[in-house]
């Protein structure tokens, strides 16, 4: 059974990847980091909707 989840997984290219003296990250990888970082500091600059009425 566990032969058919490996079926529809292929590799499509090897992908770009990016290092710094030692540190080496996909350039997939380094988006969604990128991406969760920038959500997570709107998250804590931006107001909740309605938060200035409430006593």
């Amino acid at each position: 059974m566990a032969g058919w989840l490996g079926a529809g997984v292929g590799t499509v290219g090897a992908g770009t990847y990016f290092g710094w003296d030692g540190f080496t990250i996909q350039s997939g990888n380094l988006i969604v980091i990128v991406v969760m970082v920038i959500l997570f500091v709107l998250a804590l600059v931006l107001p909740f909707p309605g938060g200035k009425g409430r006593k």
